[in-house]
């Protein structure tokens, strides 16, 4: 019955409404439309014509034959050369230990103050001296004959040899000052000497950064204005762009010493200057220019001198933590051989400097992650700044003649501190292969395939 009356009630009301005049008028009123545009999206994960894999090994290719072969040849015979510097250093310090030398360069000091803190200063300057007289031969080697033997030099001995002097001066000051501090820490704080010398190796880090690009690097190049120009203009708008407060863009004589490119944006707290040297002037395009500028840009905004500062720090307190703990080995050991017994006696700076490269040889593929990464964070920030992924591409290929291109991941891993050739050219075309729509990069040059 239920149903019986639902249905009769559905198909009275359906009477009703069609023997209804205004239905009867009206009629029927069709929907309003509007037009709409399909399209067919393609299958996800289908291959576009861009590939970033093919664009990278092309690139790669045009680095081929005598020229890679000399680059690769360069760069890993640096692997061999971070091991001979080491034990280099270990034997001549060993040598000042067992002959007793650095005692008696302490007994000298001593002789001509009695003051504990001038002590240090004085012997600093005889033990950094005669550090410096007995590397010179592998100095010489490595930074002289080797790099004109790989066409990397563009100095005369003469006037390398000068170069070496300011830096041999330059680290003497600098030196006494540290060493002099460290040391009255270590009288002071004792067993804690290591936690407190750390934060004071920091902070004369900082101000290394800070001093550095004013006053320090224009003691080895000429620095003058960057000349008018678009490339100038084009710069100083990408650094005001990216918050950068610089109002001029430096050039930099670096041909004198070597046919390497390099840019900096440097320095904090109002000693902030972009410079560049004049081989990337000289030998790269507009773009490229460009390119690398957006990358060092990319160190300063991501503030990679505070994350440098920190993360060094701490692997300093790591270091002197560990020469704490060998220093009382060592001197235990062999420390009356050696005429050294406490960790505050000048005399025993050649066990810290064993203890010290020992340390930094084990951490090399730490201390070369903390700058790669940060490396190719600028990377990534000047491609989305400058959009020059092609331009950036080319400009790595003329960073070959020193860098090997194209390593295994494990020399990548253990012995780079920046980003191999490979991997830069890879970031670059996947970027590019993200961005093939946007207009700029529509009208940009066409990678290879």
């Amino acid at each position: 019955m239920a149903k019986f009356f639902s249905v009769l009630a559905i198909i009275t009301l359906a009477v009703l409404a069609l023997s209804s005049p205004a239905a009867a008028e009206a009629g029927p009123s069709s929907a309003p439309t509007t037009t709409v545009d399909s399209h067919a999206l393609p299958p996800i994960g289908a291959p576009t014509a861009f590939d970033p894999k093919k664009a990278t090994d092309a690139y790669l290719a045009r680095v081929s034959g005598k020229a890679r072969e000399n680059s690769d040849a360069y760069f890993e015979g640096g692997y061999v050369l971070i091991f001979v510097d080491a034990i280099y250093a270990i034997v001549v310090a060993g040598l000042l230990l067992w002959f007793k030398v650095s005692a008696r360069m302490r007994d000298m000091a001593a002789g001509m103050t009695r003051s504990r803190f001038w002590q240090v200063p004085i012997y600093f300057a005889l033990f950094f001296t005669a550090i410096t007289v007995l590397s010179l031969p592998l100095t010489i080697y490595e930074g002289f004959f080797r790099e004109q033997a790989y066409g990397l030099m563009n100095q005369t001995f003469g006037a390398w040899s000068l170069d070496q002097l300011k830096q041999f001066l330059i680290g003497l000051v600098v030196g006494i000052l540290i060493i002099s501090v460290v040391y009255a820490v270590i009288r002071r704080a004792r067993q804690s000497w290591w936690l407190w010398a750390s934060g004071v190796l920091i902070v004369f880090s900082a101000i290394g950064i800070m001093i550095g690009p004013v006053f320090i690097a224009p003691l080895f190049n000429t620095y003058k204005p960057l000349p008018e120009s678009q490339i100038r203009h084009d710069i100083l708008s990408l650094a005001r762009s990216e918050g950068i407060p610089a109002d001029n863009v430096y050039l930099f004589d670096a041909s004198r010493q070597s046919d390497r490119i390099s840019a900096n944006v440097s320095g904090f707290m109002g000693t902030t200057r972009i410079s560049l040297n004049d081989n990337l002037l000289n030998k790269s395009t507009h773009d490229e220019t460009l390119a690398v500028l957006g990358h060092e840009m990319g160190h300063y905004v991501l503030d990679h001198a505070v994350w440098g500062l920190i993360l060094r720090g701490l692997v300093t307190l790591a270091m002197l933590a560990f020469a704490n703990w060998g220093f009382a080995l060592l001197t235990g050991l062999f420390g009356g051989n050696w005429d050294v017994r406490t960790i505050d006696d000048p005399a025993g700076m050649p066990v810290l400097l064993i203890l010290f490269t020992v340390f930094q040889l084990v951490a090399t593929p730490v201390n070369n992650w903390i700058t790669r990464t940060a490396e190719i964070q600028a990377d990534m920030f000047g491609l989305n700044a400058a959009r020059k992924p092609d331009a950036f591409s080319t400009v790595v290929l003329k960073l070959a003649n020193y860098r090997k291109l194209d390593p295994s991941p494990w020399e990548e891993a253990i012995f780079y501190d920046h980003p191999s050739g490979r991997t830069r050219i890879w970031e670059s075309m996947r970027w590019k292969a993200e961005h093939l729509n946007d207009p700029d990069i529509k009208a940009g040059p066409a990678s290879p395939q």
